[in-house]
Order: C-alpha cells, then structure tokens, then sequence
C-alpha cells in the first residue's frame, strides 16, 4: 500500500511505522492528538477511485494528513461503494488501533454517508454504523465526518 503526504511526497515506511514517528514527534512537541480515519471515492467514467486518510489534529494548532489513493473496474451500486469505503476505513484503523491505544491517542471512524434519508448514500447507514461500532471504533457521520466528507474528498483525484 502506497501512502503521501498532502504535498504529494511519498511515505517511504510501512504506514504503522510512519504513524508511530508521527505520534511520537507531535506528542513530543506538547500536543495533544486526536486521529480521524475516513474514505471517499468516486467513480469516472469506468473506474472507480478511492482515497484513505488518516488525519491527524493537533488539539488547537491545525492537523495534517497521510493519504492512500486506489483505483478498480469494479461496478458498485452506491450502498455498496459506501461500504467498501467504510472496510476500508476499518481496515487502516484495526491496523493502528493498538498503537493509538498504546500512545492514549483518541481515533475516529468517519463515514461518508448522509444522516438525511433523502440523500442515496443513506441507505447504508445502518450497516456502516453497525459496523464501525461492532468493531469497537467511535463512529461520525455527515455533516460530523470531515475525514471523509471534506479531507479524503479533497484527494480522490
């Protein structure tokens, strides 16, 4: 798995190991971390594309990210897209999880998904809550989920 930074520069270590640095760094520095996980994507034309981020706030002093990009063929139905991005959300955060709770770093899982039922990506709420939770993760959903909704947004290219 491939990761960035925002600026585009590659994540030469394994992710948990980046992660680890990070979290020693900032906590280092004073500042007292919350990590928010989440995954948006789009389709274009036949494909579709993901993109995961891990953001990292720096309790009042900003925040910055690591970010992994993926593309497929594969044809989703919106409830199942929104459900990919939710595993794949959960994937990253049961990787790192014991770390944030080795290092007492409070962490999200952020859905990109509607509260409104008059919006498509509501049909997969239930689940994607039930999932998150299920794992034992605290869950945000629109408009609370900016991970997803704003930050992973930003870089589905």
């Amino acid at each position: 798995m491939k990761w960035r930074r925002f600026n585009g520069e590659p994540i030469q270590l394994p992710i948990k190991e980046e992660v680890r640095q990070a979290i020693i760094r900032e906590t280092g520095k004073g500042f007292h971390l919350k990590v928010c996980i989440g995954t948006d994507s789009q389709v274009k034309g036949l494909e579709t594309e993901f993109a995961t981020v891990i953001v990292f706030l720096r309790e009042g002093h900003g925040g910055f990210m690591f970010i992994h990009n993926d593309k497929t063929r594969d044809v989703y139905s919106i409830k199942e897209r929104m459900l990919i991005e939710v595993a794949k959300s959960i994937e990253i955060a049961y990787e790192l999880c014991d770390m944030f709770t080795q290092y007492d770093v409070d962490m999200e899982v952020h859905a990109d998904i509607n509260t409104n039922p008059q919006f498509k990506s509501n049909l997969a709420l239930r689940e994607a809550m039930g999932y998150i939770l299920g794992m034992g993760f605290a869950f945000k959903a629109k408009p609370d989920a900016f991970a997803s909704s704003c930050c992973a947004d930003k870089v589905v290219n």
